[in-house]
């Protein structure tokens, strides 16, 4: 179906001018917030700005067909209005303390952003043809993938671009010219080069629409080869999971990953296949059978990921990334309904239900990216009440790294939250957990160790008591004796920052090397899934430091939380059989490597 004539010289030029001009105010707003420019010094007036630039001017240059149409000003305008409250919204909540990590806040926003866009875009497109929201569903098909294809036609001629002048200047500097990669390499003639190449690669996509066409049927041809096999796929899993029970599925820690995946491929694949609906029935019968029992347990898959989901948040709480992936499992919990209602109810036409699934559920995708970047449906205020509660129930016991994920990680009100912890009643009284708080509030960033040097030494523990009060025995173990902590504070072991009044630390006490003596093993707990620990041990002139490890949960089927392994004294020691070898002296000593597995050769 061949839905745009022929663009005017006018509009032409307006779309390469629009991308160029977008170029240029990215360049503004760059050196907008390096010379501290009104409103780009701020990071909340950047976000508006980048929002605005980013979305109005590509959504202009992908549905302009006559300048003088002054509907497509007036939605234009509209556009920018509902963009520029959102992006207000979203930059007061990530600013408003010291060090937060913005880009959790912005970049999940920018993403639902860009893909509520996309979805409005057809609807749009379809308005200023006829006049009517009631968009016909061949035309809204046609112009998402023509809208897709066109993006992506327009990144890869930009990509193709720069690697040509990337060539050029390259070719030059063989021969000493350095001017042409100088020049390249300056930021001006970036910003507007890049318009100006994802401007024309629009201007292709838009114009050349029988080889876009072209590229999309044989997209669409892969698609229709795969969907039977990837409805086979879902249907032996599904029949697999009464022998294999549920779980093995919840020890993966990704269940709910993959079984949104699943949804979301067979989907789309599904509607790669289907098109506008008003070809012919694709395939034979039986494969479509197939294809249809696909379908039919797709409600399967988003029923586990949703469960699986609420699993997550029962045990550990709602996050930013758990509210965002609770919201893509809905959406693909609504299309897996929407695509076996369809089947259900196919009478005559193949799948003939699915135009109206589709275009209800764009409108639910639409108003869902809305809600969810406003105080309406708010995912930082939700993430924010569920983890100081866990705090609250965890008091006075505090971990390090869900306070620092409050702090730091859930924008202004995360920051709010830990304040408003400092007088709540369940801290009130616990020295050690108002110290962890207080520090946390002063850190500057979220992997630092908090406050500066001279701060550290300031709020450093002096008395071996209150060391005492801060670094928990392992249990089984031994204490380590008066004289190993008097040394601890006084400065001669290497304490790995236990003697902060925040420290989160265990200390292991047992001979290890055999010697019929206690060694100490200090364990800083950074993380549930790391650990670095100092090993002191008794020397000529009392104790001293005899080395470190670290220890890092990474792999295996069940990751155990190491505070509680270390806390419990689950510490195994490995003796080795053979010894270290160096060759002459003063040479390193080398371990034996133990011998790689030989293949069975029979």
């Amino acid at each position: 179906m061949h839905i745009d004539p022929a663009l005017p010289r006018q509009t032409r030029a307006f779309i390469v001018l629009t991308a160029l001009l977008q170029g240029g105010l990215m360049y503004l707003a760059q050196q907008g917030s390096e010379r501290g420019w009104w409103p780009l010094a701020g990071l909340g007036g950047r976000v508006c700005w980048y929002t605005l630039v980013l979305t109005v001017p590509t959504a202009l240059v992908l549905v302009v067909q006559r300048l003088g149409d002054r509907r497509l000003w007036r939605y234009a305008g509209a556009l920018a209005t509902v963009f520029l409250a959102l992006a207000a919204w979203a930059g007061w909540n990530a600013t408003g303390a010291p060090g937060l990590r913005s880009g959790q806040v912005l970049g999940p926003f920018g993403t639902a952003l860009a893909l509520g866009l996309f979805v409005a875009l057809p609807w749009l497109q379809c308005r200023l043809a006829h006049a009517s929201w009631r968009a016909p569903y061949p035309e809204l098909f046609e112009h998402a993938w023509q809208n897709a294809l066109t993006l992506a036609l327009a990144a890869m001629f930009t990509g193709i671009c720069w690697a040509v002048l990337h060539l050029w200047g390259q070719l030059f500097v063989l021969v000493d010219v350095h001017v042409f990669r100088d020049l390249f390499g300056e930021d001006p003639f970036i910003y507007l080069a890049t318009g100006t190449m994802a401007g024309l690669g629009i201007l292709i996509g838009r114009t050349q629409q029988h080889p876009v066409r072209v590229a999309r049927q044989i997209l669409f041809a892969v698609f229709k080869g795969l969907l039977p096999l990837l409805a086979f796929i879902a249907v032996l899993f599904a029949a697999s999971l009464p022998f294999t029970g549920l779980e093995p599925l919840w020890r993966t820690r990704s269940a709910a990953g993959l079984l949104v995946s699943m949804v979301v491929l067979l989907v789309v694949f599904a509607n790669a296949v289907y098109q506008d609906g008003e070809g012919d029935r694709p395939y034979p019968a039986w494969l479509r059978r197939m294809v249809e029992a696909g379908l039919l347990v797709l409600p399967l898959y988003a029923g586990l990921a949703l469960y699986a989901m609420g699993l997550r948040v029962a045990q550990y709480g709602w996050t930013a990334d758990r509210f965002w992936a609770g919201l893509v499992a809905l959406v693909a919990a609504l299309y897996a309904v929407g695509h076996a209602w369809a089947v259900l109810r196919s009478r005559g036409v193949w799948l003939g239900p699915l135009r109206k699934v589709n275009m209800i559920l764009s409108w639910a995708v639409m108003a869902l990216v809305v809600l969810a970047n406003s105080p309406l449906l708010d995912g930082q205020r939700i993430s924010v009440a569920s983890q100081a509660q866990r705090l609250r129930e965890a008091a006075p016991e505090v971990s390090r790294e869900d306070l620092a994920y409050l702090r730091f990680d859930l924008g202004r009100r995360g920051y709010q939250a830990v304040q408003a912890l400092r007088t709540d009643p369940a801290f009130a009284g616990h020295p050690h957990a108002l110290a962890a708080l207080d520090t946390m509030l002063r850190s500057s960033n979220r992997w630092g160790s908090g406050p500066d040097a001279a701060e550290r030494e300031q709020f450093r523990l002096r008395e071996a008591g209150q060391a005492r009060d801060v670094i928990v025995l392992a249990e089984g173990g031994m204490d380590p004796g008066t004289a190993w902590w008097q040394a601890l504070v006084d400065g001669h072991l290497d304490t790995g920052g236990c003697l902060q009044p925040d420290a989160d630390c265990v200390v292991l006490g047992r001979d290890l090397d055999g010697d019929g003596l206690d060694e100490a093993l200090l364990c800083s707990i950074a993380s549930r899934h790391y650990a670095q620990c100092h090993l002191h041990a008794h020397g000529d002139d009392g104790w001293e430091d005899a080395g470190q490890v670290g220890f890092a949960n990474v792999g295996g089927k069940e990751r155990q939380d190491l505070r509680h392994v270390l806390r419990t004294g689950q510490l195994q020691v490995h003796h080795q059989r053979w010894p270290a070898l160096s060759l002459g002296q003063g040479r390193t000593p080398q371990h034996l490597e133990p011998p790689e597995p030989q293949a069975d050769s029979r």
